[in-house]
């Protein structure tokens, strides 16, 4: 339920919501979330604050939008593990614009940086990849 005198944002109680559906699966990945006309009458909100969620939701990497289709419960990737070799070291950014067009990142999606001892740089899709020591 929202609540518009609540301290916390509606706009970030909405995305509570529909994050909480996702991650119970009553949106299964693929799904589509109701519209964004739907989403402001059953709540009694804006159009502009379900806007606000939804791109709370994509930053987080939990919804796709596809114009004009609407917007879609992002479908997992396949993990692959990635075993760090000795002296490698991990760490995680956000990616260049090249790089998410390679790794065809969504928005908000991280990447892993391995670098190795002798300075060689690997990246890797943060959603797709898994860390491990031997």
């Amino acid at each position: 339920m929202i609540d518009p005198s609540a301290d916390r944002a509606v706009f970030r109680q909405l995305a509570d919501l529909l994050r909480s559906q996702i991650e119970t699966g009553d949106l299964a990945p693929g799904e589509p979330l109701p519209s964004e006309r739907r989403l402001a009458q059953e709540h009694g909100i804006s159009r502009t604050t379900v806007r606000q969620a939804i791109g709370q939701l994509r930053t987080e990497g939990l919804v796709t939008v596809d114009r004009p289709r609407g917007t879609f419960v992002r479908v997992p990737e396949p993990m692959e593990i990635v075993t760090l070799a000795r002296g490698e070291k991990a760490g995680a950014r956000m990616p260049t614009d090249a790089e998410r067009r390679t790794h065809r990142l969504g928005e908000g999606v991280p990447v892993l940086v391995v670098t190795a001892a002798d300075g060689t740089v690997t990246v890797h899709p943060a959603d797709r990849v898994q860390l491990a020591r031997p």
